[in-house]
């Protein structure tokens, strides 16, 4: 388990992936896009906690239309670097049925999890599910079920934190996204 000393010592050895400007630039574009295509359609919008908090709350700032917000908690990360199995922790309180959602989360890895949460939204009624992350890890391990409607950055195969992200549940607030320095374990996980 990491402290709060470790923590900023990978923090400092971190490679910037995308700094600050670059993940603004994304989540402004991302949020023109999303006003082009839902603006008309009253959408409940999910932010999947924890990872999804801050890359919502930046998209929200650029969503200039009427919609409701809501949470969902699904992880397989449970704090540590490595995915386990999916865990729920809290459904949506608002209803989806014949609804058009939007789930926004910080990471699409290999897709388990968003994959997951389509499913939960589809057979509770949701007329339409919409997906938005701030990030796509560039792999081939993808699910291929898995929709992508809007994305703001790609991230190497590596493990990344910041934007919403976390290093053994640190960091998730940075403006800019890290990768973990070469020498550190757990370079599969997100």
């Amino acid at each position: 388990m990491a402290d709060p000393v470790h923590a900023e010592d990978v923090r400092i050895r971190a490679d910037v992936i995308h700094d600050a400007e670059a993940v603004s630039d994304a989540i402004a574009r991302m949020g023109r896009e999303i006003s082009a295509v839902l603006a008309e359609r009253d959408p409940l919008i999910l932010a999947v906690l924890l990872g999804g908090l801050v890359p919502t709350a930046r998209l929200l700032a650029h969503l200039r239309f009427p919609y409701q917000l809501d949470y969902l908690q699904a992880t397989r990360y449970h704090g540590g670097t490595a995915a386990g199995a999916l865990r729920w922790h809290v459904k949506p309180r608002a209803s989806v049925r014949e609804r058009t959602v939007l789930v926004i989360d910080d990471i699409l890895d290999e897709g388990e999890t968003l994959r997951a949460i389509q499913d939960h939204l589809e057979a509770e009624g949701a007329a339409q599910v919409y997906t938005a992350v701030l990030s796509v890890k560039d792999h081939s391990r993808r699910r291929d079920d898995v929709q992508l409607d809007f994305h703001g950055v790609v991230v190497p195969d590596r493990y990344v934190f910041g934007c919403g992200m976390d290093y053994m549940e640190y960091h998730r607030g940075l403006p800019e996204i890290l990768a973990l320095p070469r020498d550190e374990s757990g370079e599969e996980a997100h």
